[in-house]
């Protein structure tokens, strides 16, 4: 196979083909992820884990949001919610404050200081994106957004239908 550019050799691959260089990607970005994960958890704080860092960013994009919510969120039992929160709870990256509408509840949000480093760690994020994508369309890095939003969207649909 020639060395097309991904848009002209993508019209000369097979489904099969496809979905292989597909999963071969979302290997290759998930392993990179990874290690992005654990960088922008140390930016927030020293000892935050790198599994920590999309629970912050959930917190933040969710107001009003319970340990229960975020527990059926993230696809894991009450108890490891609990615990991730706690850790995060005695880094004085959250709080915690009574459920108005259940007081066996509690509503979980960031504290200031929990919000201004989320910010400035996704800020830098941002950054270093930028520079690495800096040859690119920003039409092209929007399409990319869009493309992995629909990805999300169409995965976490065809999970919960299985």
């Amino acid at each position: 196979m020639s060395a097309a550019t991904p848009s002209a050799r993508s019209a000369e691959v097979s489904a099969t083909e496809a979905y292989t260089d597909l999963e071969r990607e979302l290997r290759v970005l998930l392993r990179r992820a990874g290690a992005a994960a654990t960088a922008m958890a140390r930016r927030i704080h020293p000892d935050l884990p790198a599994s920590a860092y999309p629970l912050l960013a959930h917190i933040a994009g969710s107001t009003g949001v319970r340990g229960s919510d975020l527990a059926d969120q993230f696809g894991v039992g009450r108890a490891t919610i609990s615990r991730q929160l706690s850790r995060l709870h005695d880094l004085g990256l959250v709080e915690r404050s009574v459920d108005p509408e259940d007081s066996r509840g509690q509503i979980i949000s960031l504290t200031e200081d929990g919000a201004a480093r989320l910010e400035a760690a996704q800020q830098a994020r941002v950054v270093s994106v930028s520079e690495a994508l800096a040859a690119w369309e920003p039409k092209d890095v929007a399409a990319l957004a869009d493309l992995l939003h629909q990805y999300s969207v169409d995965v976490v649909r065809w999970q919960a239908n299985r």
